[in-house]
């Protein structure tokens, strides 16, 4: 369990902070860059859950993103470098990902085949899951680059890759089981005055 009863340690003042393993590195290092994107993302999951207090599905399936989230960061944050660090490192399972899997099929199989790109918008709860959906491709990148230079688990990459097409699908659903989706009409604004 966390404990935390101070939030400020003048630790990283200089510029730096510690990983999950005790390492200093620099506050703009690859792997930091990494899981603060994706708390990012988690932070605008949490302005979507505004607007889904009444939709307790939705609610609930986005609330265990959140705690995903802060999975992955947890994973992300403790380099795997293959020494014993005297207790196991959290890390995002392959379950995790299947699951997400399964909940995007679920709400895929009750929505209308796509005619066109989706524009963000509609109701205010898929509005803002566009917004998380974009920065959950932003940590997939961050996380992406990160894993081209160190170590990162094969599922935190499936899992951060899984979760930008969940809050696209729930977004459709949720914006009235894709009935109410903002679709792109391709040059259709090119004449407009």
């Amino acid at each position: 369990m966390v404990k935390l009863t101070r939030i400020y340690t003048r630790g990283g003042d200089k510029g730096k902070t510690s990983l999950g393993n005790g390492k200093r590195v620099d506050k703009h290092a690859l792997r930091v860059a990494a899981y603060g994107a994706v708390d990012e993302a988690n932070a605008a999951i949490g302005l979507v859950r505004l607007h889904t207090a009444d939709m307790p599905e939705a609610d609930a399936l986005l609330a265990r993103i959140q705690n995903d989230l802060f999975d992955l960061g947890a994973d992300l944050c403790t380099p795997d470098e293959g020494k014993d660090l005297g207790y196991e490192p959290l890390r995002i399972l392959p379950g995790q990902v299947t699951r997400l899997e399964r909940e995007i099929d679920a709400m895929n199989a009750d929505l209308a085949p796509l005619s066109s790109f989706v524009l963000p918008g509609g109701v205010p709860a898929s509005a803002h899951l566009h917004l998380a959906r974009t920065l959950a491709r932003r940590a997939e990148r961050a996380i992406t680059r990160l894993s081209r230079r160190e170590q990162v688990s094969p599922a935190a990459l499936q899992y951060i890759n899984r979760l930008s097409d969940h809050l696209f699908v729930l977004g459709r659903f949720l914006n009235d089981k894709g009935a109410g989706d903002v679709l792109w009409i391709p040059g259709g604004t090119r004449d407009a005055e």
